[in-house]
């Protein structure tokens, strides 16, 4: 074992001990961070002068400022270093009871630091501190995530603004900023941690008062209710600067949410409205009836009628002539503040509108009857009035509720069923015959949930052999589109924005998972066979 080294002549004990407080009551960092690194320095110092091929230590001594220099050896028969290693004879006239295998210690007089050598000190100093003082940082601020904190502005760069949070500088970036806010340097700002990364120039701290969290953190410093939980934020979306919804629900049946938001007189929004930049606040009450919630969240346009597609996540609302323009709102920020706010796609269509869809849509789907059953326009005209929409509705409905309809008997009801069944025969023969011709391989078509319809679906996007669709994540094969991507006008090129290969299926994440999985489970039935497999599966158990 190393014995401990005399301790260097030092010019200045007081002075070092001093610096290393000095330096870590600044950086708010450990002590014995300071002193370690100024060990480190004093290291690679010494090396540089007595040769980096040495292994040479220091020591510092917290306490009394005594500085240890030494070089450690190991004591072997025969040396091949000479720069770490000693041979017996030489070791006992260091340490007279050193065997081979130990390791000594040789000390080495003080160094006088050359200009060179002190600014690389320095140098290794200031990096060691600053590490340590971006991970003390770090670890400060990551758990902070979701809090309003106050600062500083310390400077605009790029548009991005940096604010002085005390201990640590954040950043809000030009997309979080709430847009013609102007900020000077030396305002406090209010802001919303959102992330907290660690990255090779220190911890990065991104800051937002665009988010609709922001505006819900407010509303709960401003609310007492809100912050003792009896009134809830179920949902928030803004329009930052502009405008901006939010849903409440409150757990006391005795207590309004929406009155007590607003305050007296329109005390506690308005703070919240000022903090904004006077973003105008619309406070509804939330439902858990999604209709209703959507008629409250179209306000202040009067809504007619509410038709809900569950399975789309998207809904129809029907509203008066007079009132399109108020459902709509500026530049549609009203209906696209609504749809955030529901998690759905909403359609608004006048009641001459709605009208005229429901007049097309019927023609069409008549013409599909008429056409795919052979049956006159009556009958056709008839099925659609009684709710079918779809042939597979015809042909897998329950007989008894195709006979039930009026004019109608089970001999007819069978004979629309076969007939159905046998259009989608054709369509599916169809599609089969198109699958083959864009190569798609017939082991596709042994996959669960899978039809002719969608392979041709795959097959035109390239997804053409067992390894093609195994290669595909679920998301990429079925993921739905999100509402606000469905509502654009104008298509998107944005792989994003496309959802899934077959999103129009309506096939859901646990068939799409099962699909995926049934065409990786070639690649297992190839993997080879251990000994100890191949006799368990020829035992007789």
């Amino acid at each position: 074992m190393a014995t401990a080294a005399p301790p260097v002549a030092s010019a200045n004990k007081a002075e070092l001990l001093a610096i290393a407080d000095a330096v870590a009551r600044e950086k708010l960092i450990d002590r014995g961070i300071v002193i370690e690194a100024m060990e480190d320095a004093i290291q690679r110092a010494a090396r540089a002068r007595y040769g980096a091929e040495n292994d040479i230590r220091a020591k510092l001594d917290g306490e009394t400022g005594d500085l240890r220099l030494w070089r450690v050896l190991e004591v072997v028969e025969e040396v091949e270093d000479h720069f770490k290693q000693i041979d017996p004879k030489g070791a006992q006239k260091l340490q007279k009871d050193a065997a081979i295998g130990d390791f000594i210690v040789d000390p080495l007089p003080p160094i006088e630091f050359g200009r060179i050598a002190a600014q690389a000190a320095k140098q290794v100093i200031f990096q060691k501190v600053r590490d340590a003082e971006r991970e003390r940082q770090y670890e400060e601020f990551k758990d902070r995530v979701g809090e309003v904190i106050t600062g500083v502005v310390k400077r605009v760069e790029f548009g991005h603004v940096v604010v002085d949070l005390g201990r640590a500088e954040g950043v809000i970036r030009r997309d979080q900023q709430i847009p013609r806010e102007m900020v000077r340097v030396g305002d406090r700002i209010r802001s919303l941690i959102m992330s907290v990364r660690r990255e090779a120039r220190g911890p990065q701290i991104f800051l937002s008062r665009a988010h609709p969290e922001f505006m819900k953190k407010l509303f709960a410093q401003e609310v007492p209710e809100i912050y003792d939980g009896i009134i809830e934020i179920k949902a928030a979306a803004r329009d930052p600067g502009s405008r901006a919804k939010i849903g409440v629900i409150s757990h006391d049946s005795s207590i309004d949410p929406v009155g007590a938001c607003v305050g007296m007189k329109g005390s506690r929004v308005q703070a919240v409205v000022q903090e904004l930049q006077g973003e105008k606040i619309d406070i509804i009450p939330w439902s858990q009836d999604l209709a209703t919630f959507v008629v409250n969240a179209l306000q202040p346009a009067t809504v007619s009628r509410v038709v809900i597609d569950e399975e789309e996540s998207r809904i129809e609302v029907v509203v008066p002539d007079d009132q399109l323009s108020l459902a709509i709102g500026r530049r549609g920020q009203n209906v696209r503040l609504a749809s955030q706010l529901t998690i759905s796609q909403i359609d608004i269509l006048t009641e001459a509108d709605a009208s005229e869809k429901r007049q097309r849509e019927f023609v069409e789907r008549s013409s599909l009857f008429q056409n795919e059953l052979d049956v006159d326009e009556t009958l056709s005209q008839l099925l659609v009035a009684e709710g079918f929409t779809s042939l597979e509705e015809v042909a897998y409905v329950p007989v008894d509720e195709i006979a039930s309809i009026e004019g109608l008997d089970d001999d007819i009801a069978s004979e629309l069923q076969n007939r159905a069944t046998e259009a989608l025969e054709r369509r599916e023969a169809a599609s089969r015959e198109e699958r083959r011709a864009l190569g798609v391989s017939d082991d596709l078509a042994a996959m669960p949930h899978l039809t002719e319809a969608m392979l041709v679906t795959l097959g035109k996007a390239g997804i053409k052999t067992l390894d093609d669709l195994a290669d595909l994540a679920t998301d990429e094969l079925v993921q739905k589109k999100r509402p606000e991507q469905r509502r654009q006008r104008e298509p998107s090129n944005r792989p994003e924005d496309k959802g899934g290969i077959l999103t129009d299926y309506s096939l859901t994440d646990e068939q799409g998972n099962e699909i995926i999985m049934a065409a990786r489970a070639h690649w297992f039935a190839d993997e080879p066979v251990t000994s100890g497999e191949a006799a368990d599966a020829e035992s007789p158990e």
